[in-house]
C-alpha cells in the first residue's frame, strides 16, 4: 500500500511539473510570436519601425466600453470659464490635428511604439478658458476610470488626445473614441474611452491605480 501511495505521489509531482511546463512554453510563446495585426494599420512612419496595435495588452477595470459615436459627447468642465461639450466630430474636425511617434511603457513590462494622432489637450483646454485656480486635469472614462496630472503639464508638452493608431481609427477595445497619450507617463496615465476632462484646484487628487499605491506622478522610463 506504502508504494503504491509513493508512486501516486511520483505521478502527481510529474503531472504538476509537465503542467507548469506547458505554462511557461505557452508564456514563452505568447511573448514572442509575432503579432496580429490590425488591416491595413502601417507599420513604419517617417523611418520610424511601428508596434502593432496588437502589442498593446487590452486591460481595462470593466472590460471593453462601447461607445455611440453618434451620442457620444466629450465634455470639458470644472474650474473653466465655459464648460464645453463635443460631439466625436467636433473634436476631430474643430480642432488641429497633430501626429507623434510615442511609446507606451506598461508597469507590467510590456512596451509599444505607436503612430498617433489626435488634438493638443491644450487646445481643448485654452477653448474653455482655464482658471488661475486650477491645479490638475483630471480625465474620466465610461468605465469609472480616472487619472490626473498637473495642468502645467499639459502647457509645458505637446499632449495628445487621440483618435487614431497606426493610421487607423482606434479600435473599440484600444480606447475609442479617444485615448490620452500621456508622453513619459506609465500607462496607467493613458486613460482610454475619455469622455470628460476636469479641472480641479485638488492638487492631492489620486486616480484609480494612484489611490491603489501607483505613484501618482507615474513617470516612466525614457527609449
Amino acid at each position: 500500500m506504502e508504494k503504491w501511495k509513493n508512486r501516486t505521489e511520483t505521478i502527481a509531482i510529474v503531472a504538476i511539473l509537465a503542467a507548469l511546463a506547458v505554462i511557461v512554453l505557452l508564456a514563452v510563446y505568447l511573448q514572442n510570436r509575432p503579432p496580429t495585426l490590425y488591416p491595413g494599420e502601417v507599420r513604419n512612419y517617417q523611418g520610424e519601425n511601428l508596434s502593432s496595435i496588437s502589442n498593446i495588452v487590452d486591460n481595462a477595470i470593466a472590460g471593453t466600453q462601447f461607445i455611440n459615436q453618434t451620442t457620444y459627447h466629450l465634455t470639458v468642465d470644472g474650474l473653466v470659464s465655459n464648460t464645453k461639450q463635443y460631439t466625436y466630430d467636433q473634436v476631430i474636425t474643430g480642432f488641429q490635428n497633430y501626429q507623434k511617434v510615442i511609446t507606451i511603457y506598461c508597469v507590467e513590462g510590456w512596451n509599444a511604439k505607436i503612430h498617433w494622432q489626435g488634438v493638443l489637450v491644450r487646445d481643448l483646454l485654452n477653448a474653455s478658458g482655464v482658471l488661475s485656480s486650477a491645479k490638475v486635469v483630471i480625465f474620466h472614462a465610461t468605465d469609472g476610470y480616472t487619472t490626473a496630472l498637473p495642468v502645467s503639464y499639459f502647457y509645458a508638452n505637446d499632449i495628445l488626445l487621440a483618435y487614431k493608431m497606426n493610421d487607423l481609427e482606434i479600435p473599440i477595445e484600444k480606447g475609442f473614441p479617444f485615448q490620452l497619450v500621456a508622453e513619459s507617463k506609465w500607462g496607467y496615465k493613458w486613460i482610454k474611452w475619455v469622455n470628460q476632462i476636469e479641472l480641479s484646484d485638488n492638487a492631492s487628487y489620486l486616480g484609480y491605480w494612484e489611490s491603489r499605491g501607483y505613484s501618482n506622478n507615474g513617470t516612466a522610463p525614457g527609449p
